[in-house]
């Protein structure tokens, strides 16, 4: 029996995910088409809303389709990949020119630009929007990243802006850009994602091993940590795990494997960045610590074999406290630079793929709703709102006198765990960048002579123009100068 009703939208999988993002939409009064491939789990999500009256239950795509007011707009909640395309495909036999297909899940932003481009040849719009803030952002409020087709953006965009997080009153969602724009800058954020948890788990590891604080009081000093400027959500949550118990009374997180999971956008980041040629070092790190993780039972021998760590010597309450400053300056200071990489990265991306990217609004979407939101995200507005052109956040004054302001401290919390054999691999990958960054002179000229002598790939020189390349024959001018000029 095909619907007859004008819903606002229909939205595909009903996860649980899909399931809140529907009830967003519905209390902000759009209705919605349902379906699922499973008919068991829209029966289920029906009955659990039995009162909701812009809530509409499909059973079929060509019963979906018909429910749905033109131009049709249709959003896949669905595993990122082939599931995708197969339900584009099912889709396209009943859609008409100018209907919209919006894919919400966690996809390749390539797929996105393939997409976009498949379907513009068919008539169709196409939106790739990376959704962020986990079950609970989806319900009350996500940081929406729509990216794709522009001429779609007018047709979703009241829907979106209405269940997205605020702001400062501000909806924490707007357009991206053209393509895989959306998908892009939502890979870009949740490598910033993995970052952040990775400098909060090695801050918490330097507290718990190398300052030998209790569970209970790692948790005090998170939860103050999160009133003053490492205000998040990320540091929020951690002082909530620290304080769970298990019922036994011992900190629950104790109990829990140290072995890392990931779904893949930490690791996209990384070979993004590869191909680009952007030095996202911090990201890269925290998919290679989560990788190491992984190797546990490897771990656990490697530790037999080369000894325990020294137990951690004595330390005072004032240089205990003065440690925990050190820590808290190094977090904040590596998450400084985990941010500006991001914006390295997303700023190169535009430039290869033509997009036209909102860096200042970029921050506003991530505000709120998203799982990296946090205050720190306001400085980073204010600096491309001052400065749209900004090349490099560290160059922005606030950032550039934080670092300056916390170098001394991040010095002595990553010494500090090196002397303890605890491992900090992104506070310590951070500290390399921002020392590598500022520094006019790096050992490349090393690495351009080896390179031309084994391999004559030519080498520029400081007395010549940029551009201008030069050969040395390095064997036969027995150490004499006697090179080749290149005009490139």
């Amino acid at each position: 029996m095909l619907m007859t009703q004008q819903a606002d939208i229909g939205l595909i999988g009903l996860a649980v995910m899909g399931q809140n993002l529907v009830l967003n939409m519905t209390d902000h009064g759009f209705k919605v088409a349902v379906y699922n491939r499973s008919r068991e789990k829209t029966d289920e999500f029906l009955a659990a809303e039995p009162d909701n009256e812009n809530l509409l239950g499909c059973f079929s795509i060509e019963e979906l389709i018909s429910s749905l007011a033109a131009p049709r707009k249709i959003m896949l909640m669905v595993k990122a990949g082939e599931v995708v395309d197969l339900f584009i495909e099912q889709l396209l036999p009943y859609l008409d020119e100018g209907d919209i297909i919006i894919d919400g899940g966690n996809s390749l932003y390539t797929d996105s630009q393939r997409r976009t481009d498949y379907l513009a040849e068919k008539g169709i719009q196409f939106i790739g929007t990376g959704v962020s803030g986990g079950e609970e952002g989806a319900r009350y409020g996500p940081s929406i990243m729509p990216g794709g087709n522009v001429a779609a953006w007018a047709s979703v965009k009241p829907i979106f802006q209405a269940i997205a997080a605020k702001a400062d009153d501000a909806p924490c969602c707007d357009w991206v850009g053209d393509g895989g724009a959306g998908h892009y800058v939502k890979m870009v954020h949740n490598g910033i994602e993995y970052g952040d948890m990775q400098l909060i788990a090695e801050s918490y590891h330097l507290m718990r091993y190398g300052l030998g604080l209790s569970a209970d009081e790692c948790q005090t000093v998170f939860a103050e940590w999160n009133t003053g400027l490492l205000d998040s959500y990320l540091i929020e949550i951690t002082a909530e795990i620290l304080k769970f118990k298990d019922e036994d009374g011992a900190p629950l997180v104790d109990k829990i494997l140290d072995a890392a999971g990931q779904k893949g956008t930490g690791k996209w980041t990384g070979i993004s960045s590869l191909e680009l040629g952007i030095p996202v070092t911090l990201i890269t790190e925290s998919v290679y610590s989560r990788c190491l993780s992984a190797l546990k039972d490897e771990r656990i021998k490697a530790q037999a074999h080369f000894g325990e760590i020294p137990p951690t010597p004595a330390m005072s309450e004032q240089e205990k406290a003065e440690m925990l400053q050190a820590i808290h300056d190094a977090l904040y200071a590596s998450k400084i630079i985990s941010y500006a990489q991001g914006y390295m990265l997303m700023r190169e991306a535009a430039k290869e793929f033509s997009w036209q990217l909102n860096y200042g609004g970029i921050a506003l979407m991530w505000r709120g709703g998203c799982i990296i939101r946090s205050t720190f995200l306001g400085e980073i507005k204010n600096a491309y709102e001052a400065n749209p052109e900004l090349s490099n956040l560290l160059l922005a004054d606030f950032f550039s006198n934080a670092l300056q302001k916390s170098a001394a401290n991040w010095r002595k919390a990553v010494i500090f765990a090196i002397q303890r054999q605890i491992p900090t691999p992104a506070l310590s990958s951070a500290l390399t960048f921002f020392d590598g960054y500022k520094s006019a002179t790096l050992p490349a000229n090393m690495i351009q002579a080896q390179r031309d002598y084994f391999g004559a790939h030519t080498y520029e020189r400081i007395d010549a123009p940029r551009g201008t390349f030069f050969h040395t024959d390095w064997i036969q001018s027995g150490g004499r100068v006697s090179s080749t000029t290149y005009e490139v």
